[in-house]
């Protein structure tokens, strides 16, 4: 179980920037792991303060995002990986940028909106925004049609 939000500020994204397990940069949406017991609300604005410096106030839920993903286990044997994603809606109210310390991401920055597809990024972040402009009452995204 994660929280993560979108925070949008005069046509600007706030994302983080962490390293995959090859070493290559990628943006990601700020956020990350509940801790045993803690609820997401707070998970959510705990992550965004440590990854970007800011404390926010979260101003709506916006859906789940869930996948299953086969991932690399202990001695090497496959281990079925469900992640719950919980994705909330937020807006700056306090604090200054800054880039996180010996935590999962290097770099916290604004980026405009239209250049996101450009980005290298974790498709959580294209859902996200899909969420965020789509609003689905339900808090699902329907299936793209292919």
């Amino acid at each position: 179980m994660a929280a993560y939000a979108v925070v949008v500020r005069d046509g600007q994204l706030l994302l983080a920037r962490s390293r995959d397990e090859h070493g290559v940069a990628e943006w990601v949406l700020p956020g990350g792991g509940m801790e045993h017991g803690e609820d997401p609300y707070d998970t959510v604005r705990r992550e965004l303060e440590e990854e970007t410096g800011y404390l926010v106030e979260v101003t709506g839920f916006l859906g789940v995002d869930s996948g299953r993903h086969t991932l690399t286990g202990r001695f090497r044997r496959p281990v079925d990986h469900h992640a719950l994603r919980l994705i909330y809606e937020a807006r700056v109210a306090g604090g200054e940028l800054c880039h996180e310390i010996g935590g999962s991401t290097e770099l916290a920055a604004w980026q405009p909106l239209d250049a996101v597809p450009g980005l290298v990024r974790i498709g959580l972040i294209d859902t996200a925004l899909r969420l965020w402009r789509e609003r689905p009452a339900e808090g699902h995204l329907k299936a793209a049609l292919g």
